[in-house]
């Protein structure tokens, strides 16, 4: 469950590629970071670091070409499985986190990368989904190792809390393992996403801001009701856009037993929570 999310997922609808404007005077690019990425599965050999920086560093000018020198961008190139591509405008600079399949997208795939993060054009996020889905086998290459997760914080133990939900609301029907997130961020949040569900790998994790003793037990429980009800009802497509909590869900959650104290905590209690 995220709060004020600003992303692109894995789903779509087939939809024309909007044409592509004519190049504008190349901005600067101030910053190029490359994740570790997979090896591909057919490749003679995995591709250098210096490869793939000129690689990232051609997208980087490629999508700077079509927003002129008002923008700056700054590019991350991740291997993540969920969320595809996600940007942030701050002007001057937009920062945006591309996966490595984006790489060598063709050029009306960049104009749309352009359209959507830089301009707003939530149009060009369709095309996106389309090229997306068109690309799946460059997601995970290579399968990763399931690490370890710890269900046992200090004040919540959430396999217990798990065990709880599936037998009251699932019928012991969701198979899911479940533990703590790490709490990387130093910075000062927009955004907090308090859980997650992994469908490929059927994990749940928690965000640890949750695991302290003024969090109430039952708004806990919701969290991990919420991200069960994933299993329960995968995404769905509406009107060519990816639908993250299909109606069946959101009735699923609204039959929560303290769904709207859960919500009337959550509204009070984000800013303390964003701090953390």
């Amino acid at each position: 469950m995220q709060l004020a999310p600003r992303q692109l997922d894995l789903f779509g609808r087939p939809l024309g590629l909007s044409r592509p404007q004519a190049p504008a005077p190349r901005p600067e690019v101030t910053r190029l970071e490359v994740l570790p990425l997979p090896v591909p599965v057919l490749a003679e050999r995995p591709p250098t670091r210096q490869e793939t920086l000129a690689r990232a560093r051609a997208l980087a000018a490629r999508i700077a070409e079509h927003l002129g020198p008002e923008l700056r961008v700054l590019l991350t190139v991740h291997d993540n499985r969920s969320t595809m591509i996600s940007f942030r405008r701050q002007p001057p600079l937009l920062k945006i986190r591309a996966h490595h399949m984006f790489l060598d997208a063709p050029l009306e795939v960049v104009q749309s990368i352009a359209d959507y993060a830089g301009r707003g054009r939530q149009g060009a996020g369709v095309a996106l989904d389309d090229y997306i889905a068109a690309q799946q086998r460059h997601i995970r290459a290579v399968p990763r190792r399931a690490g370890q997760l710890e269900s046992l914080g200090e004040c919540f133990d959430l396999q217990e809390l798990f065990a709880r939900m599936n037998e009251a609301h699932f019928e012991n029907g969701i198979a899911a393992r479940i533990g703590w997130g790490r709490n990387t961020s130093k910075r000062r949040r927009k955004s907090i996403r308090l859980g997650v569900y992994d469908h490929k790998a059927k994990e749940i994790r928690i965000h640890p801001a949750l695991d302290r003793p003024d969090v109430p037990r039952f708004f806990v429980e919701f969290i991990v009701f919420h991200e069960m009800l994933h299993q329960l009802f995968p995404s769905d497509r509406d009107t060519g856009r990816h639908v993250h909590h299909p109606r069946a869900f959101r009735d699923r959650e609204r039959a929560f037993p303290k769904y709207a104290a859960a919500m009337a905590w959550e509204r009070q209690h984000l800013q303390e929570l964003l701090r953390r």
